[in-house]
């Protein structure tokens, strides 16, 4: 589905008052609604309504990254929206494309909604399919978890793969440690920097020499831009 044909949105969120006002806009701009009261509750309730987009409220969870991903797995292929109070930038930068900040206003909730199903459908790819991502020789789908550099198929572990599937979606940022540990492991995962390491020389290893993935000595780790 599209904005322009509608499609169900599943959205989570623990204050009633907003889901209600969620549910009347979206629906004047002609999506079906789904509310689950429970953000907690939203990878069951995306598992059982297979909706075309999420909206789900972080703002109360106790690990949010760590229920996003949850969603984002529970709901796949359809993009998620994460409402969210103030966060720590590192966590922030976990929470995918698709982010509205409280407080905020019901037409800037249905304009996220209709950009997260714009970007989130490549030609040709069924409604809420992440786009594929590509640093050089290397490509990622995000959908269907496969990585190919040239025309090899590379084998990744699901840490590997969130690894570079993190760095690939922010060229030239230059990450530390422990924001990547945050990024691929989430928040109290209890690895320590040097988990982040051994995973890049992995990484490093099984794309070979078309690795895009460079250290920044004393800070961290950067998937440089002019690959991209």
């Amino acid at each position: 589905m599209t904005a322009d044909g509608g499609g169900l949105v599943l959205v989570a969120e623990h204050d009633p008052a907003v889901a209600e006002l969620q549910r009347r806009y979206l629906a004047r701009e002609g999506y079906d609604v789904e509310i689950e009261a429970d953000p907690a509750r939203a990878p069951a309730a995306a598992e059982r309504t297979r909706p075309d987009v999420v909206v789900l409220d972080l703002s109360t969870a106790a690990l949010p990254a760590d229920l996003y991903r949850r969603v984002a797995d529970a709901a796949r292929p359809a993009p998620v929206v994460a409402v969210t109070g103030p966060l720590d930038p590192a966590v922030a930068r976990t929470l995918g494309a698709h982010r509205v900040d409280r407080p905020f206003g019901p037409r800037v909730l249905v304009g996220a909604v209709a950009e997260a199903l714009r970007r989130g459908t490549p030609a040709g790819a069924a409604p809420g399919t992440p786009a594929p991502l590509r640093a050089g020789s290397i490509a990622l789908d995000p959908h269907d978890r496969t990585a190919v550099t040239g025309d090899r198929r590379v084998t990744l572990t699901v840490t590997e793969f969130d690894l570079l599937e993190f760095l690939m979606a922010n060229p030239g940022r230059v990450f530390t440690r422990e924001q990547l540990l945050d990024a691929a492991w989430g928040p109290g995962a209890g690895a320590g920097s040097r988990t982040v390491d051994v995973h890049v020389a992995q990484l490093r290893a099984k794309l070979g020499e078309g690795s895009p993935i460079r250290t920044v000595r004393g800070i961290g780790y950067v998937l440089d831009r002019g690959d991209v």
